[in-house]
């Protein structure tokens, strides 16, 4: 399992997400789709994005009964995507209902992770509005723990976490840390955050970054700037 930088495309529209690939005329960055995008433009912006030759991670964090997510689960794998995800607090019979729909009739499937808790999400919150009164830190590795078990690839943790992922989950269980943002940089709503050098020293598998290349002067100077710092 390689390292890799996603590049979080959270455009309104098919238009600025384009104009925003051209800008890389030499590597084909790995993007993420999520749901202002998908919801925009619909499966259509997943197979142009494909077809121009970039790997996808499809950010719908699906949530609902088993039967529900394994069907949705079942026409997302025919989008030829190459990472989508869940919500690991949707139990462990919803993330194996998703696994079985997501497996195509030749066995092949994409990477499926799972979210243990937002990058927004701090204890306070937690215990305030989801009245979950366990450490942040035990409530992720539980759900970690839960996400292996039902057979899934890794979960989406903060970069704070990922080190305790790997050692509780073992380091083949992959972690896919948000919450990147640059040492001199703006960490916006974000409440768990970690510099791209700070992930690579800690284990992330992979790390996806968004406003910090998506809104920078130069995003192709940016991305290489993370990539240099993330995987050297």
């Amino acid at each position: 399992m390689g390292k890799d930088v996603i590049i979080a495309c959270d455009f309104d529209s098919a238009e600025k997400t384009f104009a925003f690939l051209d800008k890389f005329t030499g590597v084909k960055p790995f993007v993420k789709i999520g749901m202002e995008l998908y919801y925009a433009e619909g499966p259509s912006i997943v197979r142009e994005i494909k077809a121009r030759g970039h790997k996808i991670f499809l950010d719908l964090k699906l949530h609902d009964i088993p039967n529900t997510v394994k069907k949705a689960m079942a026409v997302l794998s025919r989008l030829d995507v190459d990472m989508c995800n869940l919500h690991a607090a949707g139990t462990n019979r919803m993330m194996e209902a998703a696994l079985e729909g997501l497996t195509r009739p030749d066995g092949t499937r994409p990477m499926l992770i799972a979210v243990t808790q937002l990058t927004s999400t701090d204890q306070e919150s937690m215990e305030k509005d989801l009245l979950i009164k366990e450490p942040i830190a035990d409530v992720v590795m539980h759900y970690a723990k839960g996400a292996k078990n039902a057979g899934l690839d890794g979960v989406v943790c903060s970069p704070l976490e990922a080190e305790k992922v790997h050692a509780t989950c073992g380091k083949e269980f992959c972690t896919v840390t948000p919450g990147v943002r640059f040492a001199d940089g703006d960490i916006g709503d974000q409440k768990r955050v970690m510099t791209p050098a700070q992930a690579k020293e800690i284990g992330s598998d992979y790390i996806v970054v968004g406003r910090p290349i998506t809104a920078a002067a130069d995003p192709v100077a940016a991305y290489e700037r993370c990539v240099k710092e993330f995987i050297g």
